[in-house]
């Protein structure tokens, strides 16, 4: 059974994206269309904020690409030598917050070590950081520019103090309809589509609902929607396989309220950010169609 994710390829230590190889385990052949590209921004400025350690309590990262950003400002300020002799270990005397373990990952092959990576999303990750900061010092939070108030809100609530400083911004991938046109034309309708952040579904939608047709208009909810597995029976779509349910899954909570606010049924909602959990979820939202 055909699948798709929205988000562009990432292979781990087996040279392979985590994500393919999980929903293959389930006997999903999983497509990967990158709906997003990313610009970044003021690295000179997060450049020079990253060589004072002493100006802040910690850092927090919530995104890949925030951490890339951190990255690009080793390598284009020839800053690497001073970052393995003393930035780094200055900046690991102090808290690294991070969301998810993809942002985890990549924030410890540059040499920090991470907290909260398991909280899955930015309200968990707010809760942790306000359980446990002390620093009179602002915590620095690169970010993009579409990110979300939550947990610059919850800190400032409880007086902690944060300097945000966007180091990218969140553009539509130039290649979405080609690529979407070809998936489609080739191999159909998909039996899933999983959308992975609230603005990958903006810039896509519409080229789904086109390339769909009438498969979109069809999909109606047969019943309640279960309160553990998050999970809704749906109108079959497909037809090659009049067991097996459409449905649109998300990687995370911020997500699948997107979908539901553009009035789209969420099958299955990820319990946390991961591969696995992902795999899982849409396995379980599947298999009472017995066609997977």
């Amino acid at each position: 059974m055909k699948v798709l994710l929205l988000k562009d390829a990432k292979e781990d230590d087996c040279g392979q994206d985590p994500y393919i190889r999980e929903l293959g385990l389930y006997g999903l052949e999983a497509t990967l269309i990158p709906v997003l590209s990313f610009e970044f921004l003021s690295l000179p400025s997060f450049s020079e904020k990253l060589s004072h350690p002493e100006d802040y309590g910690g850092l927090i990262f919530t995104s890949p690409r925030a951490v890339e950003a951190a990255e690009l400002c080793l390598e284009q300020n020839n800053k690497t030598e001073v970052w393995e002799r003393s930035l780094k270990e200055k900046w690991n005397a102090k808290s690294v917050y991070v969301v998810g373990n993809a942002t985890a990952s990549l924030v410890s092959k540059i040499g920090l070590d991470t907290e909260g990576e398991t909280c899955g999303n930015a309200e968990k990750l707010a809760e942790y950081i306000c359980s446990r900061e002390s620093s009179a010092l602002p915590l620095l939070f690169p970010c993009g520019n579409l990110k979300r108030e939550i947990l610059p809100k919850a800190l400032k609530d409880k007086g902690i103090a944060m300097e945000s400083i966007t180091v990218y911004q969140t553009v539509a991938h130039p290649g979405i309809q080609g690529n979407l046109n070809s998936y489609y034309s080739q191999q159909g309708v998909p039996a899933s589509i999983t959308f992975f952040s609230p603005s990958g579904l903006t810039y896509s939608l519409k080229h789904i609902q086109e390339l769909s047709g009438d498969n979109i208009d069809q999909i109606k909810t047969q019943g309640p929607q279960h309160p553990k597995k998050n999970c809704l029976q749906l109108e079959p779509l497909r037809k090659d396989c009049t067991d097996t349910a459409v449905m649109f899954a998300a990687i995370g909570p911020t997500t699948a309220r997107a979908l539901a606010a553009q009035g789209l049924p969420v099958s299955c909602t990820a319990e946390s950010p991961t591969p696995q959990a992902l795999a899982t979820g849409i396995r379980k939202a599947l298999q009472p169609h017995g066609c997977c």
